[in-house]
C-alpha cells in the first residue's frame, strides 16, 4: 500500500492518504481545508484517483476539506451517518467496509470523544486510523459534541483495544510531535487507559482536563455539518491570470503551453546567468534577466502591472525565486514549468 501521513501544524492534524500502488485508487482521512492545495498536488504528482474523503469525526479545531475534494476531483465523502451532516454522500456505520484497490478499510464506531467517531482498520488488522478516540499516551477529550466519558472507555477498550497488539496506531493529532503508536503500547503505557486502568479512573481523569475549548469551534463545527462547504457555497478563489498550480513541494507553477500563447499577458523574468541566458537553451523571447543571486537586491526593478511568469534551465532556480517574489510583496507570480529545457521541447 502506498501510504503518507501529512501535517497541518495550526491545528496539529495529521492527514492520511492511503493508495493501492496498482490501480492507483486512494482516500484521504481527515483531510484539512488549508491544506486542500498540498494534498491535491501530491494525489496529481502520484497519479492517483481519489475514491473518498473519510471524516474520522466531527472535527472542533479545524474544516475538514472533504468539500473542496469532492468539488475538485469528484471524491465521495464519508462520515458518520449518526451526525446527519450535509453534503455527505456516504454516511458511515459501525460495521461497513470500504474497498479502495487491493485493500479495505473497516469502520469502528468509537464514539466518546463525540458521538459520531469513528475509526478505520486495515482488514489485516496492521493499522487503524484512530482520529480523536485514542491518541499517542491520550484519548481525546469529553467536555463536548455530546462526548461522555464513559463510553469512550468502552470504545476503546472493546473496538481498539482488542485488535493485536502490533496493529500500528495513527491518531488525528499530535502536539508533541509523536506521529504513531502501537496498540500494545497504549494498552500499556498510556496514562489514560492503559495498564488495565478501571473505567473510574479514566472518567476522572477525562472529567478532570480543564481545558480550554478549541478556538476553532464555533466556526469548525458548523462547517463540517456542511462537509466542509464555506458559507458563501464557493472554493476559495485561485490565481485567475492563468492556469496556475500549486506543487506537493509548496510552489506555484504554469504550464510552458500555455505561456507561449499567452506571452502579451505576462513578464517573463530569467534568473540564470547572463551566459545561461545566451546560450545554447537561449531564452523566452522579450524575456528580463536578473540572475538568482542578484535578484534580492534587485527586486524594485520589477513592476507589478503583469503577472510574472519565472525561468531558469529546469525550474529548480526559478522556484526558488517565486519564494523570493512572494516575501517581497508581489503575489501574482508562477513558476514556469520545466524551464527552458521543456520550453525548447515544445518547438
Amino acid at each position: 500500500m502506498l501510504f503518507r501521513q501529512l501535517y497541518d501544524a495550526t491545528s496539529s492534524t495529521y492527514s492520511y492518504l492511503l493508495a493501492d500502488p496498482v490501480t492507483r485508487e486512494a482516500v484521504l482521512i481527515d483531510p484539512v481545508f488549508e491544506r486542500h492545495q498540498r494534498d491535491a498536488a501530491l494525489l496529481r504528482e502520484l497519479g492517483l484517483k481519489l475514491l473518498c474523503t473519510l471524516d474520522t469525526h466531527c472535527h472542533a479545531d479545524h474544516v475538514t476539506g472533504a468539500w473542496l475534494m469532492h468539488e475538485a476531483l469528484g471524491s465521495r465523502i464519508g462520515l458518520a451517518a449518526v451526525y446527519g451532516a450535509a453534503n455527505v454522500d456516504l454516511p458511515l456505520c459501525h460495521g461497513d467496509t470500504l474497498k479502495v484497490g487491493g485493500f479495505a478499510l473497516e469502520v469502528r464506531a468509537t464514539p466518546g470523544h463525540t458521538d459520531g467517531c469513528l475509526s478505520f482498520v486495515t482488514t489485516d488488522r496492521g493499522w487503524v486510523f484512530t482520529g480523536d478516540a485514542l491518541l499517542v499516551r491520550g484519548a481525546g477529550r469529553t467536555d463536548f459534541q455530546q462526548g461522555d466519558p464513559h463510553r469512550l472507555f468502552r470504545s476503546i477498550r472493546e473496538q481498539l483495544f482488542s485488535l493485536p497488539d502490533a496493529c500500528a496506531v495513527y491518531p488525528g493529532h499530535d502536539y508533541e510531535g509523536r506521529t504513531s503508536s502501537t496498540i500494545g503500547e497504549e494498552k500499556a503505557w498510556n496514562p489514560r487507559i492503559g495498564n488495565d486502568a478501571r473505567e473510574e479512573d479514566f472518567v476522572g481523569y477525562m472529567q478532570n482536563l480543564g481545558l480550554p475549548h478549541p478556538k476553532q469551534l464555533a466556526i469548525a463545527v458548523p462547517a463540517n455539518l456542511r462537509a466542509g462547504l464555506p458559507e458563501s457555497g464557493q472554493a476559495p478563489s485561485l490565481p485567475s491570470w492563468g492556469p496556475v498550480a500549486a506543487t506537493y513541494a509548496g510552489f506555484w507553477e504554469i504550464a510552458s503551453e500555455w505561456v507561449r500563447l499567452h506571452l502579451d499577458r505576462v513578464q517573463v523574468l530569467d534568473v540564470r546567468s547572463a551566459a545561461e541566458f545566451e546560450g545554447e537553451l537561449g531564452h523566452v523571447p522579450g524575456a528580463r534577466l536578473i540572475p538568482l543571486d542578484e535578484l534580492r537586491a534587485r527586486v524594485a526593478e520589477l513592476k507589478n502591472d503583469k503577472p510574472i511568469v519565472v525561468v531558469c534551465q529546469t525550474g529548480k532556480r526559478s522556484a526558488l525565486a517565486t519564494v523570493i517574489l512572494r516575501q517581497a510583496g508581489l503575489e501574482q507570480v508562477a513558476n514556469l514549468a520545466g524551464g527552458m529545457v521543456r520550453w525548447r521541447e515544445l518547438e
